[in-house]
């Protein structure tokens, strides 16, 4: 009787192992890559929200070709080594179709590895290092911009607009914000401007004093940041807390609510800027996306539309056939209309004439755009 009995059960075993593989086939998983929990967690949260939004309304519009999706969270903590970690279990476990991530350039560009021996699409919604698409993988698209689309800008901006020429560059050795730096640092100085100061600074820290007090010795009359809100923010208010005259410019990465409180209050943003994409926000388009999160108690903030553009993105080129090729050549042929507005990519898979606007902060520290 025991060895029917198990036989039974053995059997009862394989026969749902079955029905679940079954059922597995019956979706279509898309990993959704980014750092969930440290200094950076905010960020893959957005992402992730704004993903998880646009795939609800899919799902109950009937899914893709008649399969539901289903998200497969990875987080990567804005860690290289984690991330090909995440990367590896997406292709091997979890059997993703697709991935959206990852959020840092350091992270996408060995990750990205694993997903172009893999065959499967992925889309980026923030990782602007050139190096991510330059590589010509035929896999991996930008949702969007690039780094050296955006230091052309930032150098004419401090030069022409603010009018300042003594420049000191500050990166935090992290492939995102030292690839920004260079590219500004490549700008001015074609424009004839050498920096007065180049230095990194340290991921992690929050003492910034003796850095600080180099710059105010250098003479610099503006600083470029590149690096994340952990970093920058401390910078900013050690800056106003010795007195040092200058303005700083950063990238995109800037462009979240948390700066206020990591730089101190308010007050210290009064001659901060930073470059981002026109506020989707303000683009009629976007109404009828932004009105959809707003009902599901979801704030349409920055990368919140960057990761529901990139489902959106990576959703209609899944429609487009199970083939990697079908997908792709959706993607470069066709423009999608966005959470961001109406994206085309180019050969490469960056974004077709992305466009970047600075912004600096009111007394509230709200962005304003710089007209």
């Amino acid at each position: 009787m025991k060895s029917i009995s198990k036989l039974l059960s053995a059997s009862a075993v394989a026969s749902a192992l079955l029905f679940s593989n079954a059922l597995a086939t019956d979706t279509i998983k898309i990993g959704v890559a980014g750092p969930y929990t440290g200094a950076n967690a905010t960020f893959g949260e957005q992402v992730f929200s704004g993903v998880s939004a646009y795939v609800t309304d899919v799902n109950a519009s009937g899914g893709i070709n008649g399969k539901k999706i289903e998200l497969v969270k990875g987080d990567d903590a804005c860690e290289p080594k984690q991330a090909v970690s995440v990367a590896n279990r997406f292709v091997d476990q979890d059997k993703v179709q697709a991935v959206i991530g990852h959020f840092c350039s350091s992270n996408t560009i060995p990750a990205s590895e694993i997903y172009n021996d893999a065959g499967i699409l992925e889309m980026t919604p923030s990782s602007t290092n050139p190096t991510v698409t330059d590589r010509g993988f035929d896999n991996l698209f930008r949702g969007c911009g690039r780094d050296d689309q955006q230091a052309v800008v930032a150098g004419s901006f401090i030069l022409d607009t603010l009018k300042r020429d003594k420049i000191a560059l500050i990166h935090d050795k992290d492939t995102y914000g030292q690839g920004l730096v260079d590219a500004v640092k490549k700008t001015i100085e074609a424009r004839g401007i050498k920096p007065v100061m180049y230095e990194g600074l340290t991921r992690g820290e929050r003492d910034f004093n003796a850095l600080v007090t180099k710059i105010k010795s250098s003479g610099a009359n503006a600083v470029y940041f590149g690096g994340l809100i952990p970093e920058g923010g401390p910078l900013i208010r050690q800056l106003k807390e010795q007195g040092v005259d200058v303005v700083v410019v950063s990238g995109d990465a800037f462009a979240q609510t948390e700066l206020v409180a990591a730089a101190g209050g308010a007050q210290n943003l009064k001659n901060v800027y930073y470059s981002a994409t026109p506020d989707p926000l303000a683009d009629p388009s976007t109404q009828g996306v932004q009105d959809s999160l707003k009902k599901a108690n979801i704030t349409p903030a920055n990368y919140v539309l960057y990761g529901y553009a990139n489902a959106q993105a990576v959703v209609a080129a899944l429609k487009a056939g199970d083939e990697l090729k079908a997908q792709a050549d959706y993607l470069r042929n066709n423009t999608v209309d966005s959470a961001i507005g109406k994206i085309t990519w180019d050969a490469k898979g960056d974004i077709k004439d992305f466009k970047f606007v600075f912004y600096n902060f009111d007394d509230k520290g709200t962005p304003v755009l710089v007209k």
